[in-house]
């Protein structure tokens, strides 16, 4: 199995799309809230079980609430940092795509002696609304997280 040549205009789509991404670890690392929600459709789901346990979230408003819930209060912007690599995007029309991302999740408090905090793999399906990428149904599956990580 080899992997088809892509036009200049799937190359571009596919580029939007990692921007996305890129932006959501972002903007939820900077404590970005809106701005992190509005990167969402408005049907969207979020699916965060085990072993986080947050379920699953429906819809731009209750994604909003959860994640300002979740974020850690008080902590100094970009102490998480959610590095996603290995992006694998495939379209799948000319308004939808999906795509998996690797996730090293960082954490930087000065205390720490490994910044190291999880693994994990993204699982996203995209749709593209009047012209824009947006997330509409996010999945995490944790891979590996260290001793004594809570999130």
């Amino acid at each position: 199995m080899g992997v088809a040549t892509l036009t200049i205009d799937q190359y571009l789509e596919i580029e939007a799309i990692k921007k996305l991404r890129a932006l959501y670890s972002h903007y939820f690392d900077s404590h970005r809230i809106d701005e992190l929600a509005s990167l969402f459709t408005e049907d969207a789901v979020c699916e965060f079980g085990p072993p986080l346990s947050y379920g699953d979230w429906h819809g731009r408003d209750e994604i909003r609430a959860k994640y300002a819930a979740v974020a850690p209060n008080g902590a100094p912007p970009f102490m998480f940092m959610h590095a996603v690599t290995n992006p694998w995007i495939e379209l799948t029309s000319p308004a939808t795509a999906t795509g998996r991302w690797f996730l090293l999740d960082l954490v930087m408090p000065p205390e720490t002696r490994h910044p190291m905090s999880l693994l994990g793999v993204y699982d996203d399906d995209y749709r593209k609304v009047d012209g824009e990428w947006f997330i509409a149904r996010t999945r995490i599956d944790h891979i590996w997280m260290a001793p004594g990580v809570s999130h």
